[in-house]
């Protein structure tokens, strides 16, 4: 890394509801609403966002935990704020608190946790894996 990520530092990433991220099963009398799937990518993209500053050009975030809870849904059309916050690090393992807003009430919160990876080894650890699947499907 280029620096260690400070306690505090955020990132955020802002989304409007509407028919890329809501719920499949909406109808006549189920509202269309943000689904959680797309809330966590959401959640997931701003704590990756607040740390790419701080990796070097051959190093990438990944996530390895995420436990959020899913406390109200944002209506189709709703704008809905995903902010993530480092809460602690631990060599190249980041853990965030994270919560999403939609300006009336708070949509979600939780902790999630992201590892530092150099990218060159994780895609040959990708590339060894693929080879191992095509040799055993022979």
């Amino acid at each position: 890394m280029k620096q260690i990520p400070r306690t505090g530092l955020t990132g955020e990433q802002v989304i409007v509801v509407g028919p890329e991220n809501r719920i499949g099963f909406a109808d006549q009398r189920m509202p269309a609403v943000l689904a959680t799937p797309w809330l966590i990518a959401h959640l997931e993209s701003a704590a990756r966002d607040a740390i790419a500053p701080c990796l070097e050009e051959h190093e990438r975030s990944v996530g390895t935990l995420i436990e959020i809870e899913h406390l109200a849904p944002a209506p189709e059309g709703f704008t809905v704020t995903c902010r993530a916050r480092v809460i602690h690090v631990d060599g190249p393992v980041v853990t965030f608190q994270v919560e999403a807003h939609d300006g009336t009430e708070t949509l979600a919160r939780g902790i999630h946790r992201r590892r530092v990876i150099d990218v060159d080894r994780f895609a040959r650890r990708v590339a060894r894996k693929r080879a191992e699947v095509r040799e055993r499907s022979k």
